[in-house]
């Protein structure tokens, strides 16, 4: 699984419209801007030099207002119009929190819908040999089950699969085989799959998910460096102090920092330094999935890897 050109498939069933109401000199300042998890991982992806195919889908005023909004150039968009909605959201930022004031969930796809996004998503993947599986904003949307399938096809004909997913997405992705897989001790604990935060619960977690087969696990933990599994070695990551504004989106923008080095062929351990970096700088900034490529590798450089010792090992 060593083919790459250059490009990363980011699959992103039902992109939401996004609508962030800021303070600007005691004024509202409206932002809208297309969002969700796989177009801020697109957009990080961008960010540090690398091309995205994004497949997903648009459908009712919603869909109809998100097909204009994504207008990167290195993002070619590869939208399905469905008769389902995508989903919304209006938050409100103004005193420097993030107040979520209404949030419209996406609509279920049809079956017909879901094979054309199934085939359209496999064919683009197969050919740029590396992909990201984000998740929709709800459960509705799609089955779970079609992470398993869209996982295990493409990994038996090739092509690296990452993910960042929790819950029954997870576990689908997992029996589909995954290259690299990240998830959030929060979202550890919530699945079952830890007691705690602790590193004596967490450990066991990532090495029951390393069984199958990914070459790396990775669990952020918010504050605290984030934990690594590769080639059955454990390792935290620690990042340079920077002063957070955001901290939402920082594990997503780690993960599309991963697939942006390996879709340019860099060794595993760098992609996990670049993508350290990318998410220690999104936090610093307003807009998620968002920070200069220049500023990342910058950062990257000062990541260091640490070998976990003692007894937790």
């Amino acid at each position: 699984m060593s083919g790459h050109n250059g490009r990363v498939v980011v699959f992103a069933p039902s992109p939401q419209l996004t609508v962030t109401v800021e303070d600007l000199n005691g004024e509202p300042d409206i932002h809208v801007h297309p969002g969700g998890q796989g177009v801020w991982q697109a957009r990080m992806i961008t960010s540090l030099g690398v091309g995205v195919v994004l497949c997903g889908t648009v459908g009712g005023e919603t869909g109809h207002v998100l097909q204009h909004l994504v207008d990167d150039p290195a993002i070619e968009t590869q939208l399905l119009h469905v008769d389902a909605r995508n989903g919304a959201y209006v938050h409100d930022r103004r005193d420097g929190s993030r107040d979520e004031l209404v949030e419209m969930p996406a609509g279920e796809l049809s079956r017909h819908d879901l094979d054309d996004l199934y085939e359209l998503t496999l064919t683009h993947a197969l050919d740029a040999g590396i992909a990201l599986l984000s998740g929709p904003s709800n459960d509705r949307v799609l089955p779970h089950s079609l992470y398993r399938r869209l996982t295990e096809d493409l990994t038996v004909n090739g092509c690296r699969v990452l993910a960042d997913l929790a819950g029954q997405r997870l576990v689908e992705v997992l029996d589909g085989g995954p290259s690299f897989v990240k998830v959030s001790h929060e979202e550890l604990i919530d699945d079952g799959r830890a007691a705690s935060g602790d590193l004596a619960d967490l450990i066991p977690a990532i090495r029951e998910i390393a069984k199958c087969g990914p070459e790396a696990v990775v669990v952020s933990r918010a504050a605290e460096p984030a934990l690594a599994l590769i080639e059955d070695e454990l390792l935290t990551l620690h990042v340079p102090d920077l002063s957070p504004v955001d901290t939402r989106g920082g594990g997503d923008s780690m993960t599309a920092g991963v697939a942006a080095c390996l879709a340019k062929g860099e060794p595993l351990r760098e992609a996990l330094r670049v993508g350290a970096a990318a998410g220690a700088l999104n936090i610093t900034r307003r807009g998620l999935g968002t920070g200069g490529g220049d500023a990342i590798r910058t950062l990257a450089e000062r990541v260091e890897l640490r070998p976990l010792r003692g007894s937790h090992s």
